[in-house]
């Protein structure tokens, strides 16, 4: 039997339920993994709110870090008794062990330990995506990114840091600040207590004077709705904004309005389609793990919850009460 993480019906974390669900063998293609640690992200929140719609009753949670247990037929490159992670493939990781599609899993090198994977499987290789791919940075460039003090942000100030990037990011508190300028963050704007129309103003302001008037090639954005003017008039003329994140609700743009504020482009990525095919999601690892193994990047959470207290940690990041990364322990 596994304890899981399940809901019935979309809603506040209080929909989220401890169940005991049967997992059998592995099928073909298929490998049983037990899970030390389980990542929490705020896109597991959409779920759960029906932002993002999902079949009913479902599990929750695509990122987490464990020990194969057995594997089916076919499956040649994973075996039992292999530390792995993985953050694609199925709904389901708040659980203690699950039955999963082999082909996500990435295997651990030696040197990384599971808490440390647990803070950067996801995190790390969304931050690999965004500034490896999506706008492939260089070094040299300065750059804008919002809520640089989150799980993602804080991977992000390092990487940033690693390629001699200049990230200005913004934060809620000024102990956030104090966060991300430790971990590589250069420049840090406190937003708590703006509102959008605050943002709009202040930010892409404080972005003009640290730029010399230039603005920024590219502005990460996972905010959303609330940020997305202060994004787009912080950015140079034919910049990018690559809106990763949608935490303060949808963003609509009338596509004139990137003609008015210099030429702009805008893009949407998701990581299912940056990280395929396996071979080039085993690529991308290995480049961050590269970063973690040289000291570059480190990650450890910074919240751990029961398995059990699922809901509580939902709270807690809905509320921004949490810093860096959150993690369930089964």
């Amino acid at each position: 039997m596994s304890k899981v993480i399940r809901f019935h019906k979309t809603g506040g974390p209080e929909v989220l339920e401890l169940e005991s669900v049967e997992v059998g063998a592995p099928g073909p293609g298929q490998a049983r993994v037990r899970h030390t640690y389980i990542a929490v992200n705020f896109i597991d929140i959409y779920f759960r709110t029906g932002r993002y719609p999902h079949p009913l009753p479902a599990g929750l949670g695509s990122d987490a870090v464990g020990v194969v247990e057995a594997v089916g037929e076919g499956v040649t490159d994973i075996r039992a008794g292999d530390r792995v992670g993985y953050l694609l493939g199925p709904q389901g990781a708040y659980s203690d062990v699950r039955v999963m599609p082999a082909d996500v899993l990435i295997p651990l090198p030696d040197g990384v330990s599971d808490r440390t994977a647990s803070t950067l499987m996801m995190k790390g290789m969304t931050a690999q995506y965004l500034f490896r791919q999506v706008y492939p940075l260089k070094g040299g460039e300065t750059i804008l990114y919002h809520a640089a003090a989150g799980g993602v942000g804080l991977v992000a100030c390092q990487w940033a840091r690693a390629m001699g990037v200049t990230m200005i990011g913004t934060v809620s508190t000024e102990a956030k600040a104090e966060v991300a300028r430790a971990n590589g963050c250069a420049h840090t704007i406190v937003t708590g207590g703006m509102t959008p129309e605050d943002a709009a103003r202040e930010i892409p302001k404080r972005v003009r004077e640290i730029t010399g008037g230039k603005g920024v090639p590219v502005v990460y954005d996972s905010v959303g709705k609330d940020t997305l003017m202060a994004s787009l008039d912080s950015l140079q003329v034919r910049g990018s904004l690559v809106s990763n994140g949608t935490t303060s609700g949808p963003v609509v743009v009338d596509s004139t309005l990137l003609a008015v504020k210099g030429s702009l482009w805008m893009t949407r990525p998701a990581m299912v389609h940056y990280a395929a095919p396996r071979a080039h999601m085993l690529a991308m690892a290995d480049e961050l793990f590269g970063h973690v193994l040289a000291g570059r990047i480190t990650g450890e959470p910074r919240q751990s919850f029961a398995l059990a207290d699922a809901a509580q940690a939902h709270r807690a990041l809905e509320s921004r009460q949490t810093t860096g990364a959150t993690v369930l322990v089964p």
